[in-house]
């Protein structure tokens, strides 16, 4: 229960049907796209401009009163789930595409716009910004910037980190930072967009973007390559990369994925196949032209069963939505689905494979994978059922060993969900106690009194999995 002196400033700051602590509000805000994480808010405040914002941040400062800052919602890894009370701030009012600078190719948007609109406006104009993660129609900028989100042309075009140029963020104080700008070259100093990029709203809340635009390709190739050996499938996208080809996307799905995708997508896919690949290329018509013929070639070296080509950019896009599905189709399979992410270098991704069809056998659980091949990120995905509690401990037993496993063989935790509450004791794994404290070092000095999403991050046990649940 907060302060009343502080709910009065709250609602004069952003209207009184903006700020909301009835009991409808604070279940809507209590939870993400994570599984079994819950904790109730004491009030969800939706604010409209920075000045607000900023206002916002200095009351809850005095009051001492923790914030997390929410988009959509659809992080898998807990990250806007208030563990700790407190106000979630909602970013949907602030959802306007603020300025198209034609002259530099930028965009100005606030946090709140959906990627997807986004993405189809700028191409609607006939420019093109790549990242596209798969919750794309529902995501918001500034959720994709808080956990820099990837995507399926994450391998050729690269992630958020790599779009995203300049920044106006709000500090735990209430003050205003402004870092980057129009600018393709800015030595000024630490780079602070970057740090705020993946910081998952622990240090700032962004509240306008400055994103890079690029020219869209001029023609596009997608092919669909099945496989009856899964790890002939792992071992062509090694294949693929060695030979200097970078594809605009590179996707992989095993057959569990193969089998639920197809039913809810009506493909009519062979359900016989252990994986298949999906393979798009884009650029000038001869590039895309050779390099599909190269790709052909090597799979058909690696023993590919069969090998289509999209006739039609229709087919082709309904070869990429469902891929976009995979999650929706399991989830369709059990009441509960976790949808884990770890990543490889891409050479290991048939060993990476491997281990986890030998993880998920080890513990008698099902584990469907999926991903981004061709940049190494996978997506070990479990259907289970959280009501069967013994299952859910051998679930969480096999990711603590997929996890395991990404970072012998050179990987990390975490290639695109980020860390957020579940996998906060898994940090120290990849970057050690010394990155521990240096990362807790920057933390205070943005943040001293820890309200932005406390509990995230850093975990107060290590080598243990913990999901909290909350009535």
């Amino acid at each position: 229960m907060l302060d009343p002196d502080l709910t009065a400033q709250l609602r004069a700051i952003v209207g009184a049907s903006h700020y909301r602590d009835d009991k409808e509000a604070l279940i809507a805000h209590s939870y993400d796209g994570t599984p079994m994480l819950q904790a109730l808010p004491d009030g969800v405040i939706y604010p409209e401009s920075t000045e607000q914002v900023s206002a916002i941040m200095k009351a809850l400062s005095f009051y001492k009163v923790p914030l997390v800052s929410r988009g959509s919602g659809s992080n898998l890894c807990g990250g806007t789930v208030p563990i700790q009370g407190g106000v979630v701030m909602v970013m949907h009012r602030m959802n306007r595409l603020l300025e198209l600078d034609m002259d530099n190719l930028t965009a100005t948007v606030q946090p709140g716009m959906i990627t997807a609109d986004f993405i189809h406006h700028i191409e609607s104009l006939g420019l093109f910004y790549p990242p596209d993660p798969s919750s794309m129609r529902i995501s918001t900028i500034g959720g994709n910037i808080a956990e820099c989100s990837g995507g399926l042309r994450g391998l050729k075009y690269g992630t958020t980190k790599d779009y995203v140029i300049g920044l106006h963020a709000v500090l735990a104080s209430g003050e205003i930072i402004r870092t980057g700008g129009k600018l393709m070259k800015d030595v000024a100093g630490y780079d602070l967009t970057k740090l705020l990029i993946g910081s998952e709203g622990t240090l700032a809340i962004i509240t306008e973007a400055t994103l890079k635009l690029i020219p869209p390709p001029k023609s596009k190739m997608t092919m669909l390559v099945m496989y009856q050996d899964l790890y002939a499938a792992a071992r062509t996208v090694s294949a693929i990369i060695e030979s200097k080809i970078i594809p605009a996307t590179l996707e992989f799905m095993d057959n569990p994925t193969i089998r639920v995708v197809d039913d809810f997508a009506k493909l009519g896919l062979p359900l016989d196949m252990e994986a298949i690949l999906l393979i798009e290329q884009d650029g000038d018509p001869e590039t895309v032209a050779r390099d599909i013929e190269q790709i052909r070639q090597i799979c058909i070296r690696e023993q590919a069963d069969t090998i289509q080509v999209a006739a039609t950019r229709e087919e082709a896009e309904r070869l990429l939505t469902a891929r976009r599905s995979a999650f929706t189709a399991l989830a369709r399979l059990r009441p509960t689905t976790i949808l884990e992410d770890a990543t490889v270098p891409r050479s290991k991704i048939a060993d990476m494979v491997r281990r986890i069809n030998e993880i998920s056998t080890k513990y008698n659980v099902m584990i469907a994978t999926f991903g981004h091949a061709g940049d190494g990120n996978l997506h070990p995905t479990a259907t289970t059922d959280a009501r069967d509690v013994e299952e859910i401990h051998r679930v969480e037993q096999a990711f603590e060993e997929i996890f395991a496993a990404a970072l012998e063989l050179g990987g990390t935790i975490t290639g695109e969900h980020g860390v957020g509450v579940v996998k906060a004791p898994f940090l120290e794994w990849k970057i050690g106690n010394t990155g521990i404290s240096l990362m807790k070092g920057i933390k205070k000095a943005f943040d001293p009194d820890n309200l932005l999403n406390p509990g995230k991050m850093f975990a107060k046990e290590t080598r243990k999995r913990v999901v909290i649940q909350y009535e």
